[in-house]
């Protein structure tokens, strides 16, 4: 919630981002279970119903956008720990270390301060294809990879790369990109994620496929990173993530990592192997 200047009004939005387009002061976050209204009166605020904060931590690892605050929190300041946590915990043998963008740059730049191995761009963005994972076929999600990503083979070229990206959902965006860095003349290609491996289906309105075409749920790490085709390939454990965060694990909902879902799913938990 922010407030407008002058006598302008008051404002919500999602994230605090928007509130600086419009040159908007940030008052505070809306707390779960909280209605406000605004009238000519000016701000009423009623608790409709008992609430607990659970974030998903998925809007600090790549759905936010980088400028946001979230519960006090930088997300860009966020994803560049997340890539300082990475670092610690796979501290590879590289000549350059290049991000997938653009929700993975601040974690790679974190990489790069912590290992001191070199930071370039290895892949110019397309800003007319939008998120590859939601398409619909495999073959389209295949074929926008291709248009969105175009690798810059002189950054490339007999170097052995690290790469890195956020999250690995089923894989197909993944095996396409080291796919062109090969191609790209790339030495070797290291695949490290700044976030752990995504295991159970997201029900609150992120388009998640269900957990029978998620690749970390059907598949030993030595197992995706033969189908992806890295020569390595690392995710960042959930420690590390929370960590990076800064914020208690009660605050966050990390369900896609560990299955622990902050609200019941229902006849949806029949679908769901809570073994992994």
């Amino acid at each position: 919630m922010g407030k407008l200047p002058k006598k302008e009004g008051y404002i919500v939005a999602s994230e605090t981002c928007a509130l600086d387009t419009v040159r908007a002061r940030f008052i505070r976050d809306i707390k779960p279970g909280e209605m406000v209204v605004i009238d000519e009166k000016g701000i009423h605020s009623s608790k409709l119903a008992k609430g607990e904060q659970k974030l998903d931590i998925f809007e600090f690892i790549y759905f936010a956008r980088p400028d946001s605050m979230l519960l006090g929190k930088s997300v860009n300041e966020v994803r560049r720990q997340l890539g300082k946590e990475l670092a610690k915990e796979f501290p590879e043998p590289a000549d350059v270390v290049i991000p997938v963008p653009d929700s993975a740059i601040p974690a790679a730049i974190g990489y790069c301060e912590e290992s001191g191995v070199p930071f370039d761009h290895g892949f110019v963005k397309n800003r007319y294809i939008h998120r590859t994972f939601i398409r619909p076929d495999q073959s389209l999600r295949e074929r926008d990879v291709s248009l969105k990503l175009n690798p810059l083979t002189c950054v490339l070229k007999n170097k052995r790369v690290i790469v890195i990206d956020d999250s690995i959902v089923r894989g197909t965006t993944s095996r396409k990109l080291v796919e062109l860095l090969k191609k790209a003349g790339a030495k070797s290609v290291t695949l490290l994620i700044s976030s752990p491996p995504v295991k159970y289906p997201d029900f609150y309105g992120i388009d998640t496929p269900t957990q029978d075409h998620l690749l970390a749920a059907n598949h030993s790490v030595l197992a995706m990173k033969k189908y992806i085709g890295a020569h390595a390939l690392g995710f960042l454990s959930l420690e590390g993530t929370l960590r990076a965060t800064g914020l208690p694990k009660e605050l966050l909902s990390l369900a896609c990592f560990t299955g622990e879902y902050p609200i019941d799913i229902l006849e949806r938990k029949e679908e769901i192997d809570f073994t992994l």
